[in-house]
């Protein structure tokens, strides 16, 4: 990949990737700047969810919303920090462990898919060079997926629609360490993180020794 520049990924469609429109390089302290400015905005929309006034009736027959307290933090924690340990997985070792894994899924991510070459210096670039139609914001998303190649081993292996999916060769251990790596994952501005559904500290468990994460836009 390296020699032709070309970087794999799966689609559902035949696809002839447009001329690459890559973002310049970005550093972490700039990245960490503008997620640090995602946090202020993410923080002031959870305290005023806090301190709204419950709805005084609930049906018996209806189950209440779990409560979910979203992302621990009074103060911006900066940037997670990088896997410590050894690492029993490469980058393309990662990849092919979820690729079999979404093959196997029964909703059939990844089934009937095309392989399409994409011309992207890093796998993190692959979106903005496809020019991937979805609501994501693709720019930050790619100094993101940067940012995550460098510090846990991340590609970008699958697109389904809207969502795009992102082997992880040194996925988090601890649960602290997966705490702050979901608060990142919620400042994506995914649906399938942000909308409710599921309880923040459930996900951030989920991470954990995970080696495939899911975000979708709607």
């Amino acid at each position: 990949m390296d020699s032709t520049n070309l970087r794999p990924v799966l689609c559902p469609w035949p696809s002839h990737p447009r001329q690459p429109k890559v973002p310049p390089a970005i550093s972490e302290v700039q990245l960490e700047a503008e997620l640090e400015a995602s946090w202020r905005s993410y923080r002031a929309m959870q305290l005023r969810r806090q301190t709204r006034v419950p709805d005084a009736y609930v049906p018996d027959d209806v189950e209440p919303f779990e409560d979910d307290p979203g992302p621990p933090y009074d103060q911006w924690p900066g940037l997670a920090p990088e896997t410590r340990g050894p690492s029993a997985l490469t980058p393309e070792e990662a990849a092919r462990l979820a690729l079999e894994e979404l093959m196997a899924d029964p909703y059939g991510h990844g089934q009937g898919s095309h392989l399409a070459l994409v011309p992207a210096g890093r796998s993190a670039d692959i979106p903005v060079a496809m020019g991937w139609d979805a609501d994501a914001p693709l720019e930050q998303l790619c100094w993101m997926l940067r940012s995550w190649e460098d510090r846990f081993g991340a590609c970008v292996v699958v697109f389904q629609g809207s969502s795009i999916f992102v082997s992880v060769a040194r996925p988090p251990r601890t649960l602290e360490h997966a705490t702050h790596i979901a608060l990142e994952h919620v400042l994506t501005g995914a649906d399938n993180i942000n909308d409710g559904t599921t309880p923040f500290p459930r996900y951030a468990a989920s991470l954990i020794d995970a080696h495939l994460w899911h975000f979708w836009w709607d």
